[in-house]
């Protein structure tokens, strides 16, 4: 709630795209009470909105009401989460929104309430499937204007990642960020760099046989497809200044190789993007931030530049 009455705040200062958000309108009154931020709320529907944004936070409320606490996880409000969820993604795959932007959201009281997924970007895959019939490999980009990372395995334990990696989840992931970095970012020839999962990629084999037998395989038959990458290399050599110039987009091997790179270099400005799927979602690129709900120390940065990146990959501002 405190970024999001934030980015409407402003909305003109920062030239934040219009939105609507689909919430419990009650909460995001008496947060901007909490916040002393002078912010109308007013209920809308999709088409209504777009008019109602320049003088008041527009939100198109959900059935259930979310009372909840500032600042406290409660396993109460993981309907109420799944609903906006459900009905951002129908609002976009209808053409009523032109995308969908998620805040976040705690996953513990969801998975406590039966919540089946690891997060937000599994379950889109999930939604995405039952509106088309078709699947979808739902795929975790990490964007910012210094850098662009994308995970290949994500939110698993990390003595995990040697077990799950495999040559042609390297691929279908791969496959997936080059076909959307050419029809929504624009790029004709993406440049992917790949990094090694293990110190110095291995060092022929003597750090570690992976990079060798599992991540040299997926490059060789990427390259073999006509597409222009890199690897694997050191992950230590691979986000400084000069080596970034040379690709677009950089593979990790697993959530924490990638993201510490983003995160360091534009930690209040990245965005996470969800590629593979067919509708376009971008969120924060951190957490619920449960310590300072309620405070006014929440920074509404990276929302603002996941609407940004929203709109320009909706068509609604130039790129």
């Amino acid at each position: 709630p405190d970024i999001t009455l934030m980015a409407w705040h402003r909305r003109a200062t920062d030239a934040v795209p219009p939105f609507f958000a689909v919430a419990d309108p009650d909460v995001l009154r008496e947060r901007a009470t909490t916040l002393g931020l002078d912010i109308k709320v007013a209920t809308a529907m999709p088409d209504t909105a777009s008019g109602i944004f320049p003088n008041a936070l527009p939100v198109l409320p959900l059935t259930r009401s979310t009372p909840h606490t500032a600042g406290r996880s409660s396993i109460s409000v993981a309907e109420s989460v799944i609903e906006a969820i459900d009905l951002a993604v129908t609002l976009a795959m209808s053409g009523k929104a032109s995308a969908v932007v998620t805040n976040p959201i705690a996953k513990e009281p969801l998975l406590k309430a039966g919540f089946a997924h690891p997060g937000h970007t599994d379950y889109l895959g999930v939604l995405a499937h039952r509106s088309t019939g078709h699947f979808a490999q739902p795929v975790m980009m990490l964007w910012s204007e210094e850098l662009a990372v994308v995970p290949v395995t994500v939110h698993i334990p990390l003595a995990q990642v040697p077990r799950v990696l495999t040559t042609g989840l390297i691929v279908s992931t791969a496959r997936v960020t080059i076909r959307d970095m050419q029809e929504r970012f624009g790029i004709a020839r993406p440049r992917l760099a790949v990094c090694g999962l293990n110190p110095h990629a291995g060092e022929n084999g003597t750090l570690g046989s992976e990079d060798a037998e599992i991540i040299a395989p997926a490059i060789d038959l990427l390259r073999s497809e006509g597409v222009t990458v890199t690897g694997p290399h050191p992950a230590d050599t691979l986000f400084h200044p000069e080596a970034r110039t040379r690709y677009d987009v950089a593979l990790a091997m697993y959530h924490d190789q990638g993201l510490i790179p983003l995160k360091t270099l534009a930690f209040d400005t990245g965005v996470n993007v969800t590629l593979g799927l067919p509708f376009i979602r971008t969120s924060p690129d951190h957490g619920t931030a449960f310590d300072i709900a309620g405070t006014g120390k929440a920074r509404p940065g990276s929302l603002i530049a996941a609407l940004k990146l929203a709109a320009r990959l909706s068509g609604m501002s130039p790129a």
